[in-house]
């Protein structure tokens, strides 16, 4: 959301340029658990000092800049594991910090205008929350531990059976849009809902879906065009 320049990343450039010019690069080095103390390092240096894979970091980089994202035969099934690392830090994001932020202003909203309109904004996003928890949780305790074993080839052939009944297809029919319900929310507040003296908490509201919705979206691209296929290849091999 905040990107200023729009600038393809390549691995000899160095991190704190380009956190410089886009700072949403922070968040995508959160994803990966990296540090954001980066001195004169190279986007190379950095990923290798950490041991993540520079191809993943800097194609998901160029998401965060604006680009298109790569396509899926430019991954291989050794680059599953920090696809995996980037997508449960990015829950962690979503769960513990952005959705309670948009939550908490919801809630100071209604107590400075108790109308039946922010009631029921109050109402939509809880059940959203759910409906995004549930899902969350779900690719946390099922999805990617079977990923993580198929990688590993620790389905357990040898009692005779495989370990789960579980297959990236189910993945794929279970994962679900949540992004789009946050468009209701900023049609909600920018076109419907009056509201009284609270210009700058309604800022913060929308600025704070914006924010989520522009992760979410990236979120979502890799897990449908490049993990769901990467798995899908894994387990055709197997």
């Amino acid at each position: 959301m905040y990107q200023t320049n729009r600038k393809y990343i390549t691995q000899e450039m160095k991190m704190s340029d380009l956190i410089f010019d886009n700072p949403s690069i922070l968040l995508l080095m959160e994803h990966f658990g990296l540090d954001f103390i980066v001195h004169e390092k190279t986007v190379l240096q950095l990923c290798e000092q950490n041991k993540i894979n520079a191809k993943v970091f800097i194609s998901f980089a160029n998401m965060y800049n604006g680009f298109n994202a790569a396509e899926v035969e430019d991954f291989s099934k050794t680059d599953i594991t920090d696809i995996i690392l980037y997508l449960r830090n990015s829950h962690n994001y979503y769960e513990d910090e952005k959705y309670p932020e948009i939550r908490n202003y919801i809630q100071e909203l209604y107590l400075k205008n108790n109308s039946a309109e922010i009631k029921l904004i109050d109402k939509f996003f809880d059940e959203y929350f759910e409906e995004v928890k549930e899902h969350l949780s779900y690719e946390n305790r099922i999805a990617f531990p079977y990923f993580n074993e198929l990688l590993h080839n620790e389905d357990s052939e040898k009692n005779g059976k495989q370990k789960h009944d579980f297959s990236v297809k189910d993945y794929s029919e279970h994962h679900t849009d949540i992004e789009s319900k946050l468009t209701d929310l900023k049609e909600l507040l920018l076109k419907h809902v009056p509201v009284q003296n609270d210009r700058m908490l309604r800022r913060k509201i929308i600025v704070s879906l914006f924010e989520l919705e522009y992760d979410l979206n990236i979120h979502s691209i890799i897990e449908e065009t490049i993990l769901i296929p990467l798995i899908g290849n894994l387990e055709k091999s197997l």
